[in-house]
Formats: structure tokens, sequence, C-alpha cells
């Protein structure tokens, strides 16, 4: 976050971003820490848990590698799994795309970097729209700043508190339930839809349906189902992706 201009920082939508993802913040910070300690305890060294912690940043992704890792997967189920868990951001940086081409690639690529689900959510509600004038522009790449840089430094330094103090942390604190609470409410704020609330019941059945699959491929059979299933849907009723009536 350093490397952006510091007029972004200057910029009033900037605090109005920190301000705004503040709320979220002990969620993911709780999320961040509970990984953290996830990566010690499966046997990951120090130094490869902090090098996982800063060059990948992707708590769900890590989470699902992590085991596989450990339990000497192939790399391509790894890989996979990875890209999978984080396909939706294929489907941010889409729509993001109109609001920050205007940019240098090496900033666009660092905005790829630290933006994550709540930043997206945020930004995409107080901006529907990109911005015409370069004054709307940095306005809005400001407020995005204000977000990611909240986001990123909540969930950084949990981690490294997490790897930290993994040892002297006993595993009946519930970090992992509050892990998954944070990320429930995430999913609560993307459920703007009928049709994503449909596509996150079938994942969650398809998921638990099965578990007793290996390497954790419940989790790519989860993601192939509700998305054969929605895109059918879509095809039939093309008001379902927006929530509107048949």
């Amino acid at each position: 976050m350093m490397f952006l201009s510091p007029k972004l920082f200057r910029h009033p939508e900037f605090k109005i971003g920190l301000r705004e993802l503040a709320p979220q913040a002990p969620g993911i910070a709780a999320w961040g820490l509970m990984t953290g300690v996830a990566m010690v305890k499966s046997g990951m060294s120090v130094f490869e848990s902090i090098a996982m912690t800063l060059l990948v940043f992707a708590g769900s992704s890590q989470l699902a590698s992590i085991p596989l890792i450990v339990a000497g997967a192939p790399a391509w189920v790894i890989l996979a799994t990875g890209f999978c868990v984080n396909l939706r951001f294929v489907v941010f940086s889409l729509h993001l795309r109109p609001h920050l081409i205007h940019l240098p690639r090496w900033e666009r690529l660092l905005h790829g970097y630290v933006t994550a689900d709540i930043s997206y959510v945020l930004f995409t509600r107080r901006f529907p729209q990109p911005g015409h004038t370069p004054e709307q522009r940095r306005t809005q790449e400001a407020y995005l700043a204000g977000n990611d840089c909240l986001n990123w430094s909540s969930w950084m330094v949990a981690s490294l508190v997490g790897i930290a103090l993994a040892n002297f942390i006993p595993p009946d604190w519930g970090l992992g339930f509050a892990g998954i609470l944070c990320l429930l409410g995430i999913q609560c704020s993307l459920a703007s839809s009928r049709m994503r609330m449909v596509a996150s019941a079938v994942a969650g059945a398809a998921a638990v349906a099965t578990y007793a699959l290996p390497l954790k491929l419940n989790i790519v059979v989860a993601i192939a189902v509700a998305v054969i299933l929605c895109l059918t849907m879509e095809r039939f009723n093309p008001n379902a992706s927006t929530g509107g009536h048949a």
C-alpha cells in the first residue's frame, strides 16, 4: 500500500474507506489470527507460514491448501483447489476493470492483490458506476485504497500474531468458529439476489454431501455443482440473477 500515490492517502475518501471497513476489521483480524495459528499447527515452519501470509493473502485458499500441502498432495491438486476457491476474484476483477483500467498496470496489479471480498462489496455499493473525470476516478481509487489498507493491515498483523503465538494458544479458544463467523458475514453481504442465495445453499449442501472425498475435493465438487445449476437456472430464467420476477 505504501507504493500508492500520497495524494490518495490525503484524499477525504481514503478516510471514508477506512471508516466504512472498520466494523468488519475485528472479524477479518479473527480470521487472520486463526489462519496464522492453523499454518503453524499444521506443521509448517515459521518461515513458511510468514512467506505464505505475505505472498498469498487469501485466507480461504490458504486453509484449503494447508492440509493438502501437509498430506503431500500433488502440486496440480493444490493449485486447482486454490484456483477454484479463489475463482470469485475473476468476477471481481472483471467488475472492477472499468473503474481501474486508466491506472498503470503495476497499480492495477497492486489493487488486485490487496482487494478482498469485503473491500469489493463496499466499493461497488458506494460506486456502482466508474468515474468519468480524473477527479471522480481519483475519488474512487482513494476510497478503495482506504478499504484495502485497513483490510490488508488487519489481516497481516493478526496473521503474524497468530504465527508468533501459535504454540501458546489453546485449541479450545474457538478461533476456528470466529473465522467461520467472519466468512458467513461476508457471504451474507454477497448474497444479494435469489441466484446467489441458491448458489450458496447448493454449494453448502454439495460440500457436506461429498465431505468424504479425499484431498478436499468436495470443495471443487461444490463449486462445480453450484455453477452448473445456476447457469442452467439463468438460461431458463434470466431475471433470476438479479432477483427479479419471472
